[in-house]
């Protein structure tokens, strides 16, 4: 993964080699910014050592020829410029995931902008109005180009720089390769598409199988977990260590440890973390995912060096980031509508019913749609003159209930709002969480809220992009 500092002009080759390779040592909490942040995108292909020195490499699509994409990182409020050029054999656009950009920057073929031709550029300009840890992805031909390595890191720095020691992005991708390390055939299928997703069998960290995080014991590191991939459910825990949650999807939380030690992250969501290395030097402690019953793998690993950090005089404050300027939902007056996920193919291997469709679609990137919200199905990335599910006035607040009647996880996500998650399943959601992406086990009810203050056409689907691209989206209008 490439890094490029904003503020400074500047980029950094990412430091990796060999199986189990380290990655860099962390970038600065914060940056000396200029006030008008400029940097140009291109994607095309390229080639990675996915599974490590000594082994094929992988033809992929990346921007600026590495996997995943060079880290970006913008100031809170403060203008950025983006050039993107495509060097693609196909069109593309860029969306800013979790950034609530205007409506116009917000990277939906058809819906909010021409995708981008072959040899074509875009340029993207907004001013981010919250800090934390975001990403940046392909959303035309979203389940190839992201399947394909079209994704990257985005970073907005807090005014004030947050007392940690190292600021470490971890971003997760995984891949489905042959023996001979090029990419699986096809990312869609009629099993994949109405089930869980493409799921791979290679996990990697910042570009690298077998990743390994160098730590000194005493020192704190804010550590920002982003799922980048295209269906892989993650569950990660850090032995020996207690994770500190301080941010989902960007947006800062009541610190708190996970009751299980557990980190879910369904994909495109994100969990910044402070670690503090109360390990013993010269030892190796594993970060492990486990979501999937029988198919635990490490992660990570964390690898103590012999040298110990300078350590503070007296015990480390809890961090608490700073808020964001997100409006606060009036609850009592807020305007109150269901959103029913349909669809998918049940546990007994039938297919569940879509409404008027009786349940005989053919999923599959090659038939019909496969999944519903409310009854109406929406296939694709985005197109010119998509109906609004329900259009909401410009300030209004609105408490959305998102009910999961199917067998499956969905992350569901809302283009340019952040929302409140109030309950799930009839209890309160503690620790004041924000989100973007709302994490859905099968038969969920979520609560959230925001207020519908962005004006435009959003976006609201599943970042499972095999159930999104076969139904599970849908656009809600602010006007």
């Amino acid at each position: 993964m490439g890094d490029f500092d904003i503020g400074a002009v500047t980029r950094r080759g990412f430091l990796a080699s060999g199986v189990g390779a380290t990655f860099a040592a962390g970038a600065p909490a914060r940056a000396e910014g200029r006030s008008l942040q400029s940097l140009t995108l291109t994607a095309a292909a390229s080639r990675a050592m996915l599974r490590g020195p000594g082994e094929p490499d992988t033809g992929l699509w990346t921007y600026d020829g590495v996997e995943p994409g060079p880290l970006i990182r913008l100031r809170q409020g403060r203008p950025a410029r983006i050039e993107v050029n495509n060097g693609l054999p196909e069109e593309t656009t860029v969306h800013w995931h979790g950034v609530r950009v205007p409506n116009a920057m917000d990277g939906v073929p058809g819906l909010t902008q021409p995708p981008i031709p072959p040899g074509g550029r875009f340029t993207y300009e907004f001013t981010p109005p919250d800090a934390g840890t975001f990403w940046y992805h392909s959303h035309d031909d979203g389940l190839v180009q992201i399947g394909r390595g079209l994704v990257g890191p985005l970073i907005v720095e807090e005014a004030t720089a947050v007392a940690v020691d190292r600021d470490l992005p971890w971003m997760f991708g995984d891949w489905r390769l042959r023996a001979d390390g090029e990419l699986a055939a096809g990312f869609g299928n009629m099993m994949e598409d109405a089930m869980a997703g493409h799921v791979g069998g290679l996990v990697t960290l910042n570009g690298r199988a077998e990743a390994v995080q160098p730590v000194r014991a005493g020192e704190r590191v804010r550590i920002r977990l982003i799922n980048g991939a295209l269906a892989r459910m993650m569950a990660l825990r850090f032995e020996g260590h207690r994770p500190l949650v301080v941010a989902f999807d960007g947006q800062p939380c009541e610190p708190f440890e996970p009751a299980d030690g557990r980190l879910t992250l369904g994909p495109a969501m994100r969990i910044d973390v402070v670690l503090d290395m109360t390990g013993t030097t010269g030892r190796r402690y594993r970060v492990v995912d486990d979501f999937y019953d029988g198919l635990a793998y490490v992660a990570a690993t964390l690898a103590y060096s012999p040298e110990v950090a300078t350590s503070p005089a007296r015990p480390r404050e809890p961090v608490v980031l700073p808020p964001n300027p997100l409006p606060a939902p009036d609850l009592a007056s807020a305007e109150r509508r269901d959103i029913v996920i349909q669809g998918g193919m049940m546990g007994g291997g039938g297919m569940m019913g879509l409404g008027g469709m009786g349940g005989k679609a053919t999923p599959g990137l090659g038939g019909g749609a496969v999944w519903a919200i409310n009854g109406m199905s929406m296939t694709g990335d985005g197109a010119a003159g998509m109906a609004p599910l329900m259009t909401f006035k410009r300030g209004r607040s609105v408490v959305l209930t998102l009910k999961n009647r199917t067998a499956w996880w969905h992350p569901m996500h809302l283009h340019g709002h952040s929302f409140r998650v109030l309950t799930r399943n009839g209890v309160a959601v503690p620790h004041r969480q924000w989100q973007d992406t709302v994490l859905l086990a099968p038969r969920d009810a979520v609560e959230c809220a925001f207020v519908a203050d962005n004006p435009g056409d959003w976006m609201l689907h599943c970042h499972v992009m095999n159930h999104q691209v076969s139904g599970l989206m849908t656009v809600l209008r602010v006007a």
